[in-house]
């Protein structure tokens, strides 16, 4: 029996839900304390819990959707750390400005794999006493080709090991990503680090946290591409983690929506702070093409296409200079529920004696800003709901002018160049039932509001299925095999008889091998080839040999949710 619950951390609340075996049975909700987000976790886990029929009988599983490491990020929060570097040909570390410390040291690996310069273990030593004297404890190690090569990598590694042990475990750039991309390999690394001891305090209270309600390993943390990574894994990775929150919010669209594998669908997740907007093409959704960017670091981070705006349910409403502005800024709740200053949701409210909180609050508030605005107090909050959708659909419109000017790719395919013109809205998040149908009008598209809408974030981060990747370099003329995630490094036995099947074969075995470590296996075991490219090797005038690149993975997936009737709630464009 598949017992699990889900739980996304949001901006403004924090939503749980249960399903068993497909079926959504129970959702749970509370506010977000960004300031302690263990006692918010700790909290919506003893609302779902009391919902959950006998928990004692069987397992429980979590799938985490967390806002931690992007808030540590996006805050400045994260632990001062710092980057070693060795560099290769091309760019020398010495012309790249990063905004950390970084000390470039001797030792250079080629493109092909090969040693040019070998490290030097006392500058190694001086450059590591250097950084210790600046009193830094996080670090990480990154050489320009070492995902052909990660040996230097590792031997920095080892002496960190043996003669620094004050160090936290050191992020080692080959480990994070098998692309090539060096400014981004160096930047990922560095807020890898940042982030390391932060994330093994949380894992170690989500594990002390889940003990309590009969929840067992393994325990998934989200990843920005909608996949899940094991708990465990997260303290070597822990950067995947970032932007969890929108990937939550499109798999619960992929979970619970209505929409066609051959058109285009726009996502919107209303909360109370922002609005995140998110892209479906054929049925799957857009992809970061280089990586995802968290407070403009620009990363290797697989992530989903998403585009954060400032506008949500408790948006500050300010009458400033003969203009109504909303957001970007959230002060607090409604005034309805004791907020300091008028929101959206107050104008719904009143609009529509929505039973929600103190009305009369709500209402004083908007014949007060009415005054300033020369308005009646429900013209005012006609004003505001129009300025609100038109907002929205502004930035709707941004976000495709962008895209419709770059290449855009989903996860299966790179598409080709095209005009996205969208079919369909779906929305979630507590607002989206009332803002949905209005903003779908003025784009003159049909929508969709999902079922249990406020939750359905939390829905898609628990049936999120894990997944990984590798990346398997295989030179025949150098007799060498590389898996930088494995940290795998071996000789090709009779390398002139290594072809594309033995290269996809062995890629597909040492997938497993990484899927098992990960947890992600027992999941969702099935592997397949992704990008692969095959180079003849020319010396003069003859074939030496062949490169064989290959990338092995199991993609994100979700499983469809079975939603009790009474709880389907969505409207239709007639």
């Amino acid at each position: 029996m598949s017992r699990i619950i889900g739980i996304d951390v949001g901006g403004t609340n924090t939503n749980a839900a249960f399903v068993q075996d497909g079926n959504l049975i129970a959702i749970a909700s509370c506010p977000t304390n960004h300031q302690d987000l263990l006692s918010t976790t700790t909290t919506v886990l003893e609302r779902i819990a009391s919902n959950i029929p006998h928990p004692e009988e069987q397992s429980l599983r979590l799938h985490l959707s967390t806002t931690l490491t992007t808030n540590a990020i996006m805050e400045g929060r994260g632990e001062p750390a710092a980057v070693i570097i060795t560099h290769g040909p091309g760019v020398n570390p010495t012309d790249l400005e990063f905004p950390f410390p970084s000390f470039p040291v001797a030792g250079a690996i080629d493109h092909r794999g090969r040693e040019t310069e070998p490290l030097n273990a006392e500058e190694v030593r001086q450059t590591l006493q250097r950084i210790r004297r600046n009193g830094i404890r996080a670090l990480a190690v990154v050489g320009k080709f070492s995902v052909r090569n990660p040996s230097h990598e590792l031997e920095i590694e080892e002496l960190v090991r043996h003669e620094f042990p004050e160090f936290n475990a050191v992020t080692l750039g080959h480990r994070l990503s098998g692309r090539l991309n060096f400014p981004r390999r160096v930047v990922t690394a560095f807020l890898n680090a940042s982030i390391f001891r932060l994330q093994a305090e949380f894992a170690s209270m989500v594990k002390g946290i889940s003990g309590r309600y009969g929840i067992q390993d393994p325990i998934f943390l989200l990843k920005a591409d909608g996949g899940t990574m094991y708990l465990p894994e997260s303290l070597v990775r822990p950067l995947e983690t970032v932007l969890s929150g929108p990937a939550a919010s499109i798999m619960g669209a992929l979970a619970l929506g209505e929409y066609s594998e051959s058109h285009t669908a726009i996502t919107l997740d209303i909360g109370g702070t922002t609005t995140e907007i998110a892209v479906l093409v054929k049925g799957e959704p857009l992809g970061e093409r280089d990586g995802a960017v968290i407070a403009n670091y620009r990363t290797l981070v697989p992530a989903f296409f998403t585009r954060s705006v400032g506008l949500g349910g408790d948006s500050q409403i300010r009458w400033s200079d003969g203009s109504l502005q909303i957001g970007p800024e959230r002060e607090g709740p409604p005034v309805a529920l004791g907020g300091p200053c008028l929101t959206p949701t107050d104008a719904v409210i009143v609009l529509e004696d929505v039973p929600l909180g103190d009305v009369k609050k709500a209402r004083v508030e908007l014949e007060r800003v009415g005054r300033e605005a020369g308005l009646a107090a429900e013209e005012l909050a006609r004003r505001i709901i129009a300025a609100f959708c038109e907002k929205a659909v502004r930035e709707i419109g941004l976000v495709l002018k962008y895209l419709n000017n770059i290449p855009v790719y989903t996860v299966s395919e790179v598409l080709a160049p095209r005009e996205l013109k969208p079919e369909k809205l779906i929305g979630m998040g507590g607002p989206a039932g009332y803002f949905l149908p209005k903003i779908a009008a003025a784009m003159g598209i049909d929508y969709q509001v999902l079922p249990c809408a406020e939750a359905a974030n939390a829905i898609g981060a628990a049936v999120s299925r894990p997944t990984v990747a590798i990346n398997l370099r295989a030179d025949t003329a150098l007799g060498k095999l590389v898996v930088p995630e494995l940290d795998l490094m071996e000789d090709i036995q009779r390398a002139m008889l290594f072809d594309v099947r033995k290269a996809r074969r062995m890629a597909l075995e040492k997938a497993a091998d990484f899927a098992v470590r990960t947890g992600a296996y027992q999941e969702a075991p099935e592997i397949e080839i992704g990008d692969e490219e095959v180079f003849n090797v020319v010396r003069g005038f003859y074939t030496a040999g062949k490169i064989f690149s290959l990338k092995a993975q199991v993609r994100p997936g979700i499983n469809r949710v079975k939603i009790p009737y009474a709880w389907v709630q969505y409207g239709k464009k007639e």
